[in-house]
């Protein structure tokens, strides 16, 4: 017998404890006491009838590399990946937001080199977001990046080439990450085809945008 089916008993037991009550009691306080038995009886049953719904954890995505004919699968990958397991989404906006406690990331792909995002990601301490859009002197956003190729979130390479083809496709860009980039990108290891990032490298963003990334 189901969970739902005991309690559905136990509440039709007490309805009927309720009736019994208000018909063969007289006293006052125990006639009370039965209408409200059933009264509560009643929406428990009609509670229970209720269909429920089953609280599931949330899918984990996985990379398929069989999935991935075109640039625009990856995009499609890391967009998913984006919102999901890779967290992004918790602290960075696409667009203007007052909530958001870390660099909004629409344009990004425009602004910055495929490498440099790479870099920005899996070692973040390498860089420091500043925020310009008030008066005054500059300040750090609220939220420390983490790495996102190391727990809790984990992402392996493969997972940061969709997220980084889907910043350029956001951000009306070609996309520069080929299928065939990705075979071979997997593991911890910075891919060998990606070389390692500098600031003389992205010399072309524009210090009053929003962040600014200044190496240690």
């Amino acid at each position: 017998m189901s969970e739902v089916a005991l309690l559905q008993i136990i509440g039709l037991c007490v309805v009927g404890m309720g009736i019994v009550i208000l018909l063969f009691i007289k006293g006052m306080f125990l006639r009370v006491i039965g209408f409200v038995a059933m009264v509560l009886g009643t929406f428990s049953l009609i509670a229970l009838s209720v269909p429920q719904m089953a609280s599931l954890p949330p899918a984990v995505e996985t990379f398929d590399l069989a999935s991935v004919k075109s640039p625009d699968d990856l995009a499609s990958i890391g967009q998913k990946i984006f919102f999901s397991k890779g967290q992004c989404a918790l602290c960075h906006s696409i667009g203007p937001s007052e909530s958001a406690r870390c660099p909004d990331l629409n344009g990004v792909g425009a602004k910055l080199a495929p490498d440099f995002i790479y870099e920005s990601l899996t070692q973040p301490q390498a860089y420091i977001y500043l925020d310009f859009r008030h008066e005054g002197l500059p300040k750090e956003y609220p939220a420390r990046m983490p790495y996102i190729n190391k727990d809790p979130i984990g992402l392996t390479n493969q997972e940061i080439y969709s997220v980084i083809a889907f910043l350029q496709k956001m951000s009306g860009e070609p996309i520069s990450i080929k299928v065939e980039d990705i075979m071979n990108a997997d593991g911890e290891s910075k891919p060998k085809d990606l070389k390692v990032a500098s600031l003389e490298q992205s010399s072309h963003v524009n210090p009053q945008e929003s962040d600014v990334h200044i190496q240690e």
